[in-house]
């Protein structure tokens, strides 16, 4: 729906960014939960943030967020970046709407993250972010969905930042997830990475690195890190193996859709634990 119907959503597609909002607000609303919005102006034009949130039974000031940007990049309908990212979340929401947690779930999807907005006052998941600390809300973890949905067997595939002495010994094959995270966030990285390994089996990186030398790992939960809590992020690590990154060839059939769908379930185990099933 995101990439090949609505296709190219940016605020340059103001009508299509629409478009797109409101396909992500049925689809979470189908959930059950009722869905908030965070409205703001952009050069005179209101774009919004989606928030839905389950409330969680025995901690519920503690929180945990998954979230993923619906926008993409002027110039490519964005199948992997980052729809295969919404197509997570809304699973997750919907999986996890069904059931019980100690925990408080928010499921956000962010606009404006692509730039120019992106790391500006205007990028969706830093308005966010900076509202809940001035709300001061307690968020233990924060796990953003960052390109989900490419994968490739062929050896020497997979491309990585440099300034890794240790390269050599990383797997040559894109046929992995990589769940990144500043050092901040160690902690939470071993919980998401200990969660997806219990619940798929499915070839995993754990990633902690300066957020200097993060390459692909700088997304959505940069904002997080910058208001102060601790983030993660999954991703096919985009540019270091996908060449239709950016591109008018970002489109679903260059996507491996039962690795995703494995990924997700991954990802949905994962979350489950860190908000505490009953």
């Amino acid at each position: 729906m995101l990439a090949e119907i609505i296709g190219e959503r940016h605020f340059w597609k103001y009508d299509i960014l629409m478009a797109a909002e409101k396909y992500v607000r049925d689809q979470l609303a189908a959930t059950g939960l009722p869905v908030a919005d965070q409205p703001y102006e952009v050069m005179k034009k209101t774009v919004r943030n989606l928030i839905v949130e389950q409330p969680g039974l025995r901690r519920p000031g503690e929180i945990v967020v998954v979230g993923a940007h619906y926008d993409s990049i002027s110039g490519t309908p964005g199948a992997d970046d980052n729809a295969s990212a919404v197509a997570g979340l809304l699973e997750i929401a919907h999986q996890l709407s069904k059931r019980k947690f100690k925990r408080t779930l928010r499921y956000v999807s962010f606009v404006n993250e692509e730039p120019p907005f992106y790391k500006s006052e205007d990028m969706g998941s830093l308005r966010y972010a900076e509202l809940c600390r001035r709300r001061n809300d307690n968020i233990v973890g924060m796990i953003n969905l960052e390109m989900l949905g490419y994968y490739d067997d062929t050896v020497g595939s997979q491309e990585y930042p440099p300034l890794r002495k240790w390269e050599k010994h990383l797997p040559k094959r894109a046929n992995f997830i990589v769940i990144c995270s500043d050092f901040n966030s160690w902690k939470l990285l071993g919980r998401i990475a200990w969660g997806f390994r219990r619940s798929v089996k499915f070839p995993m990186l754990p990633f902690p690195s300066p957020s200097s030398v993060m390459g692909p790992g700088m997304s959505d939960n940069w904002s997080f890190w910058e208001c102060g809590y601790p983030a993660v992020m999954i991703t096919d690590t985009s540019f270091l193996r996908n060449h239709h990154y950016h591109a008018e060839t970002d489109r679903l059939k260059t996507l491996h859709i039962p690795a995703m769908t494995r990924v997700v379930k991954g990802t949905i185990g994962a979350i489950a634990r860190l908000a505490g099933p009953l």
